[in-house]
């Protein structure tokens, strides 16, 4: 089953994907909140619910007519992975490392699929990176890695897009990666049961105005799904709607020779098998000097 979230005037809503078409759920199923956070906290059958939207005559919203949202607009944690691929680590000069490079984003970096991502005006060093997110549906701390699974409600694609030079100003790397417009999700949540176990075995690919720059396999992570809830709960609590982004395989814009950076007009795409297609187009940061 995939999931949607879409902008409204009343805020982030929550849909079932039928075809070319979206049911809003709580519309369709009064007891759902509208936000996906609040209905996986509520400890709803988010899948349930969506299997009785598509059997009903509930209204069809054209998905095209829809601007998206990111799919977990407002998670409580986002949990990053850096060099989990082993391609990725050797083209950065570094070996396999001993325990995973753990980094935070904010949900204020998200934007959903179709929006622009933002080249900040303090830099031209804006770098894209394909992942594959995990969205946890049920609560856990120090979880057993082969129960970990159970734990997952769905995947979608991410963007961790980068601002490079910031990111390599200070050893730990979060001022890098949570510019406003970089942390593309989407477009859809797909649940796990519709997915090979983990999200294992699945093409990944971003491709640069038609180019393909990263074509990969999630089976080359170095860390796979359950071993990462399994570690993080050595050290956390994991909650529903927390998301957590598995890292990017080999080809990224800084490691190339001469370096590839994004430019607005550019069209960068990530596409995971099974999972979906997430496109942005790149815009220059505009604005008033101080917002607030």
């Amino acid at each position: 089953m995939k999931f949607v979230t879409y902008t409204s005037k009343a805020g982030p809503r929550l849909g079932v994907v039928d075809g070319n078409a979206v049911i809003d759920l709580n519309q369709a199923q009064p007891q759902v909140p509208a936000d996906v956070t609040a209905g996986l906290l509520a400890g709803v059958d988010l899948v349930a619910a969506g299997k009785a939207a598509l059997a009903s005559a509930a209204p069809r919203l054209d998905r095209a007519s829809l601007t998206l949202a990111p799919v977990v607009p407002r998670p409580g944690k986002i949990i990053c992975l850096g060099l989990n691929y082993y391609d990725h680590a050797k083209e950065g000069g570094r070996e396999k490392p001993d325990y995973p490079w753990f980094f935070m984003r904010t949900a204020t970096s998200l934007i959903g699929a179709g929006a622009p991502a933002l080249r900040p005006r303090v830099s031209e060093k804006l770098d894209y990176e394909a992942e594959l997110a995990v969205v946890i549906g049920k609560a856990g701390r120090h979880i057993p890695q082969d129960r970990a699974l159970a734990h997952v409600f769905g995947y979608s694609c991410f963007n961790d897009i980068s601002v490079r030079d910031y990111q390599k100003r200070t050893p730990q790397w979060t001022i890098g990666k949570n510019f406003d417009g970089t942390g593309a999700f989407g477009p859809e949540l797909v649940t796990a049961d519709a997915l090979p176990a983990g999200g294992a075995g699945l093409a990944i690919q971003c491709r640069l105005n038609g180019q393909v720059m990263q074509s990969a396999n999630t089976d080359s992570m170095i860390w796979g799904v359950a071993e990462t809830i399994a570690l993080l709960t050595e050290c956390l609590t994991l909650e529903p709607g927390d998301v957590i982004v598995m890292g990017t395989p080999a080809g990224v814009g800084f490691a190339r020779t001469p370096p590839v950076w994004m430019r607005a007009g550019d069209r960068v795409e990530v596409e995971i098998e099974g999972v979906g297609l997430l496109a942005n187009m790149i815009q220059d940061e505009v604005g008033q000097d101080e917002v607030g």
